[in-house]
């Protein structure tokens, strides 16, 4: 088989391939009047990769999860998604973006009033022409995938908070994106129901090849995630089990300071860095 050059390759083909680049910041800055939120921020995710965003409080790395989704436009600097270039797009146009982003929030912003499966449906219900029936399908079909079919119909209000996490992130994977942002997706939870969402989001990106950018101070979930990884065993059952080095290298940190990347690399060249600022922020 003659593989096309990359001159023939369309822009589908190209994101397609494992290693490709789905997300890039080139030069990325914002200021909020005299505030500088970010003063130059550049990095790229690779398809089924997983950066960790590291930071302060106030250091903008939610703003950067903003800038990717569209939510706020950068005053410099390029940013792109799926090879669309985000400041050139229209509002119609970047709609068509955002159907491919998965944004899970720290609470999760699930609809009072709706079940859960009405919560997790609600975009294929309301903007897709999909038949009921199949919503209902996929519905039923990604809460089982995180174990919380026994729950379809009851409110958020019956749910505990790694519950309604779970549960956020499902409704955000019911359109099949390729990329998840994950905001804080631990934060308040306890130690044992925050694991329970770490290995979703290593699930998601190991066995469903999403890429994905989580932004969180906890650092015991941001080293489990960069650290593990899923198989399917023998039995068919998935496990979470220490990542091979091969698969360490796919989950890469950040760590913001003053608007600036200050470091980007493995979990072990993190522990090791002897920058005092990053290494104030690990003890």
């Amino acid at each position: 088989m003659v593989q096309a050059s990359p001159e023939q390759q369309t822009v589908t083909e190209i994101l397609d391939e494992t290693g490709a680049p789905v997300v890039v910041l080139d030069h990325v800055r914002l200021a909020f009047d005299e505030k500088v939120v970010l003063s130059d921020i550049s990095f790229t995710l690779l398809k089924g990769h997983t950066k960790i965003i590291l930071g302060g409080s106030g250091s903008g790395k939610s703003t950067i999860l903003k800038i990717i989704v569209g939510l706020l436009r950068a005053d410099a600097g390029v940013v792109w998604v799926n090879g669309s270039r985000m400041e050139q797009l229209s509002e119609p146009e970047m709609m068509q973006v955002r159907a491919d982003l998965g944004m899970i929030f720290q609470e999760g912003a699930l609809f009072d009033s709706l079940t859960v499966r009405e919560n997790v449906g609600y975009k294929l219900y309301e903007e897709s022409n999909m038949p009921l029936g199949q919503v209902d399908r996929r519905v039923e079909e990604v809460l089982g995938w995180i174990g919380m079919i026994d729950y379809i119909d009851r409110m958020p209000s019956e749910l505990s908070g790694g519950q309604r996490r779970r549960v956020a992130i499902a409704r955000a994977l019911a359109f099949k994106p390729r990329i998840l942002l994950y905001d804080e997706a631990t934060t308040g939870l306890d130690p044992i129901t925050a694991t329970t969402v770490d290995e979703e989001i290593i699930k998601l990106r190991d066995l469903e090849h999403v890429s994905s950018i989580v932004v969180t101070h906890q650092l015991r979930d941001a080293f489990y995630v960069a650290t593990h990884m899923a198989v399917v065993g023998p039995d068919g059952k998935v496990k979470i089990v220490p990542a091979t080095p091969e698969k360490g290298r796919e989950a890469e940190f950040i760590m913001i300071r003053d608007g600036l990347i200050i470091f980007e690399g493995g979990a072990d060249a993190l522990r090791n860095s002897t920058d005092p600022y990053i290494q104030t922020f690990l003890s």
